[in-house]
């Protein structure tokens, strides 16, 4: 086997067949393998896992969770900035330029980091209850093609303000987090940023780390009234840790939800259907990831 194993999601939005040979050509000795279907790229890791010196995905956010959740920690991960967020790889300080960043990765430097949980699934940098994961399927359900893979910031935006004024810009309280109080949605980060949307970081939790637990945000209900000053949190990456009408539980190891109703979860950007419990657990230093 090769020295190392290049993991490609020919369906992200900026994996292109130019730049898989010139990311591989940059790597070096790699084996490149591209994933077929969902769930490939858990596979394709978890055979990797422990047989190379290291495990490099070129992806967008789905493909990177897959990878995560197909290994165990032995082997060095290096994530390729290859969809239209990419944040894993952004929130690591890597450039977006895939072929520049390989160049980094192959100094070989590593990082442990902590993975989050949500009901058993691995996520590395974000999961949610209610409103994002219900942005998360909207968007989906525009598809995905080969040469553009999935819908960009434009269709999120159209999608959000849809959402909200469907609701007249009013969210009430349709879950419980245990030991913390009613949301009206919930936000778990293991990390800062939380998203992007372009190139503007959004700080969800502006608090939280990789080498820490997870940080669980929640607005306890939304009105218009509310609604900018909200943004101006997740803009400017402040506030809402201390603000009266928000729930913010710092550095946690384990969080239960339960919902008044099915609500829709996702992990990584990536929709995991309908739930009325959520166990969200942190499991420190999970990974060494290539930065």
């Amino acid at each position: 086997m090769a020295r190392a194993v290049l993991i490609v999601n020919p369906y992200a939005s900026r994996v292109t067949d130019e730049l898989v040979a010139r990311v591989a050509s940059t790597l070096g000795d790699v084996e490149v393998r591209m994933t077929e279907r969902s769930g490939h790229a858990t596979e394709l890791a978890r055979e990797a896992d422990g047989e190379v010196n290291a495990i490099y995905v070129f992806s967008g956010d789905g493909g990177f969770n897959e990878a995560l959740n197909g290994v165990d920690g032995r082997t060095p991960v290096g994530l390729l900035p290859g969809g239209g967020a990419s944040v894993l790889p952004r929130a690591l300080g890597l450039q977006r330029d895939p072929v520049k960043a390989a160049r980094r990765l192959l100094e070989g430097r590593t990082r442990r980091i902590s993975l989050g949980r949500v009901n058993g699934r691995r996520f590395g940098f974000s999961a949610g209850v209610g409103f994002d994961a219900e942005l998360v399927r909207r968007v989906d359900t525009r598809g995905r093609t080969r040469e553009h893979g999935r819908a960009g910031n434009v269709a999120f935006v159209a999608e959000a303000l849809g959402l909200l004024a469907a609701s007249r810009f009013r969210l009430e309280p349709v879950l419980e987090v245990r030991g913390h109080g009613r949301a009206a949605f919930a936000l778990a980060a293991n990390c800062d940023p939380y998203t992007y949307a372009g190139r503007v970081p959004l700080h969800v939790a502006p608090l939280a780390r990789f080498e820490d637990g997870l940080d669980v945000v929640g607005a306890r209900s939304l009105r218009p009234a509310s609604l900018p000053r909200f943004l101006a949190y997740v803009v400017r990456g402040g506030g809402q840790e201390r603000a009266r009408d928000i729930l913010y539980a710092r550095d946690v190891d384990r969080v239960e939800i339960v919902c008044d109703r099915p609500l829709p979860l996702q992990a990584d950007g990536e929709d995991l259907g309908d739930v009325t419990d959520v166990v969200l657990e942190s499991e420190r230093d999970a990974v060494s990831v290539l930065v």
